[in-house]
């Protein structure tokens, strides 16, 4: 299985630095937030090869993005104005080329603030403009040879999208192999269907893999039990990125890179 960490876990270092501790812990993978990039609106295809030659050059491999639209504004994937819609579009296909020209072939889509709906939309509306984005994006991913692994949230985070079957059903009408489905634990765990059982259900649609707990730190250090989880990845001949994804701020970098990545290599030996 491969080991990979998201970039801004380690948020008190530069770029390199960051690579840096990646590598030192162990991990071979990284996984960028592009807002940890500057201003990715205005990132050059040369600037982000130099970000993926840095990530090399520290014995690392890039896995892709996550956290698209974090930390931007004017951005939202189901809004019924058409000009939010194209300004959107526009920026999800930036960002596949950046991602292309890191040398990185993964997207993971959640942002539930830019998706969540108003009161008065209509729902049915909404999953038609969703449909057709992805759909008329697909062309441009495949050109950049990138995945949107689109990531269901539970629902505290947003009202639109909260399940894997869910998702599945909505990628089987986009019909796309350049948009698939990322499991994340944390976001499973808001289901009443057993973790497990999501992801041995949901694993032919699965593009990605996010291992956390509902607690915001690592896998292994909350309630989660992750071993069948691993269990099922394994069973499954699952063979892409295992990647840690921790947003609690409270503790230190250094203990939730080490512990989460001594937990995987235990529940995955």
């Amino acid at each position: 299985m491969k080991f990979a960490i998201c970039n801004e876990t380690f948020r008190n270092h530069d770029f390199a630095g960051t690579c840096a501790e990646a590598t030192r812990h162990g991990y071979t993978g990284l996984e960028v937030a592009p807002f940890t990039l500057g201003k990715p609106e205005t990132l050059t295809m040369a600037e982000a090869a130099n970000y993926g030659r840095v990530i090399r050059e520290h014995g690392l491999e890039v896995v892709g993005l996550h956290w698209l639209l974090a930390h931007t504004h004017g951005y939202h994937l189901t809004h019924p104005d058409g000009k939010i819609q194209s300004k959107t579009f526009d920026y999800a296909r930036h960002l596949a080329e950046i991602c292309s020209s890191m040398g990185g072939n993964i997207m993971v889509w959640g942002s539930p603030q830019q998706r969540t709906l108003e009161p008065d939309w209509s729902r049915e509306e909404a999953t038609k403009r969703f449909i057709d984005f992805f759909q008329r994006l697909s062309p441009h991913l495949a050109a950049a040879d990138v995945t949107i692994a689109f990531e269901f949230l539970g629902p505290a985070e947003t009202n639109f999208i909260n399940t894997a079957a869910e998702t599945i059903e909505l990628l089987k009408i986009i019909d796309s192999p350049n948009v698939r489905l990322h499991l994340d634990v944390k976001a499973m765990a808001a289901d009443d269907k057993p973790i497990p059982e999501i992801v041995r259900e949901s694993l032919p649609w699965t593009a990605h893999f996010h291992a956390n707990d509902p607690n915001l730190q690592g896998p292994g250090m909350g309630a989660v039990d992750f071993q069948p989880i691993a269990d099922e990845l394994i069973a499954g001949g699952y063979d892409k990125w295992v990647s840690v994804e921790v947003f609690d701020t409270e503790i230190s970098p250094e203990t939730l890179a080490t512990e989460s990545l001594t937990n995987l290599r235990k529940f995955f030996a």
